[in-house]
């Protein structure tokens, strides 16, 4: 799930002069409809019809308790904002809450990544130390019920995953069929306050090479990346590979932070464009700190979106970063949440995002420079090794889920990358003395 975008909230206030009079309005409504005077003539109309098909519907429908008219309304917002691309919706006040909790990065729940897999929910990993594993959740395992209840032949991996959050302190159940051992069993959980990190796996890989792997956007991922980007240099890094592989993306502003080190303040990194060409919003890097030399490879796969596709769209337009991987989702677009009575919202797409030179991510999403693509199967893997950067050691991981890790061959294409990288600057400096 992923929302950039900020904040929005708008206020309809309407002032009613005593001149008017209540008995000469309804006159001068009819005169104003008649004249043209009403800006919003349309929409009397539309609303008009959208109320008389309301009442057919809740006077005539077989059964009269599906159909009141809070059930209609919420039924018509639902379908008339649905309808307009793939990230606007109408978000009742349960699942406002749960994003909310999502961009905070803080939740409760059971700590285990699910994924839908051959038409299974399956656990891809569960969170190190976390309620699940400690219950003995596994990697592999398919959750076929949820207290009592079956997920069904055709699950929905989001309702799968609101049924398993919940408050902390409360306990759920979970039927479980483990294809290893072929057997299936309960398992109790009681779920808990989930803190994730958004920046992980962070280390010094072979050639003092920096890696930092970014899993979403949230509030604290900024801060999270320039703690670990400080923590790399002060070891010696000279060359960087940011992993945004699987990242579904989160805050604009977040996407901003990330790539400011890599900015002179003043740059563009990202800039929105709205409905007219007036609503062009920049967004700048405003650090006063030199923007950092060093070589740097991003990896990307058909998952990265949104907020991570500014990322690496801003540094490969550059030329601050060569990308590696696959093409990116291409979910360009900017959605703002419009908050409504009962705790409900709008996340309703108001603009799209382009590249610092003007390129649209939105439905073509970005191009890797070294496009490196894996098959199903190690996707899948590959995303329970990152899901565990804890269980680097070979004979742990294998110890821990009855699998020996698979190579990963974007890393190793990137690393290639950096390598020769290395090389030419060294040639080149070579070079400059001979001259000299």
């Amino acid at each position: 799930m992923n929302t950039v975008g900020g904040m929005g909230k708008r206020i309809l206030t309407l002032a009613t002069g005593a001149v008017l009079g209540a008995l000469f309005f309804p006159a001068l409504l009819r005169l104003g409809f008649l004249w043209g005077l009403f800006p919003n003539r349309d929409l009397n109309q539309a609303s008009s019809y959208l109320r008389e098909v309301m009442q057919l519907v809740n006077q005539n429908y077989v059964n009269p308790k599906a159909v009141s008219y809070n059930a209609l309304a919420k039924s018509a917002i639902h379908g008339m904002v649905d309808s307009l691309d793939p990230h606007s919706e109408f978000l009742d006040s349960k699942d406002n809450q749960a994003l909310e909790e999502d961009l905070s990065g803080e939740f409760g729940g059971i700590g285990v990544q699910v994924d839908l897999y051959h038409g299974k929910i399956v656990v891809i990993s569960p969170m190190a130390g976390g309620p699940g594993e400690r219950a003995g959740i596994r990697s592999g395992d398919q959750i076929t019920a949820i207290d009592g209840r079956p997920v069904g032949a055709a699950p929905d991996i989001d309702d799968v995953v609101d049924r398993l959050r919940g408050k902390p302190h409360t306990r759920v159940s979970l039927g479980i069929y483990r294809p290893s051992t072929r057997s299936r069993f309960e398992v109790p959980i009681t779920r808990e306050v989930i803190k994730e990190d958004s920046v992980a796996g962070v280390r010094v890989l072979d050639g003092d090479v920096g890696y930092i792997q970014v899993t979403d956007f949230s509030d604290q991922t900024g801060t999270q990346f320039v703690d670990a980007l400080n923590r790399l240099l002060q070891q010696g890094i000279d060359s960087l590979v940011i992993d945004l592989r699987n990242n579904p993306g989160g805050l604009l502003d977040a996407a901003v932070e990330v790539a400011e080190p890599f900015f002179k303040k003043g740059d563009i990194v990202v800039y929105t464009r709205g409905r007219s060409p007036a609503d062009r919003e920049n967004y700048r890097a405003e650090s006063d700190d030199q923007p950092l030399d060093l070589p740097v490879a991003v990896l990307i796969n058909a998952e990265t979106a949104s907020a991570a596709e500014i990322v690496t769209g801003a540094l490969k337009d550059t030329g601050r970063a060569v990308v590696v991987g696959e093409r990116s989702f291409g979910k360009g677009s900017v959605q703002d949440i419009f908050k409504l009575k009962n705790g409900e919202a709008l996340r309703l797409t108001t603009a799209h995002y382009f590249t610092p030179s003007g390129v649209l991510i939105n439905g073509k999403g970005i191009v890797p420079q070294v496009k490196v693509v894996l098959t199903a199967d190690e996707d899948f893997k590959l995303y329970q090794q990152l899901s565990r950067p804890d269980l680097r050691d070979p004979k742990a991981y294998a110890a821990r889920f009855g699998t020996a890790p698979i190579p990963d061959r974007q890393l190793k294409a990137a690393l290639d990358v950096l390598r020769g990288v290395d090389l030419l600057d060294d040639q080149a400096a070579s070079a400059k003395k001979k001259v000299n």
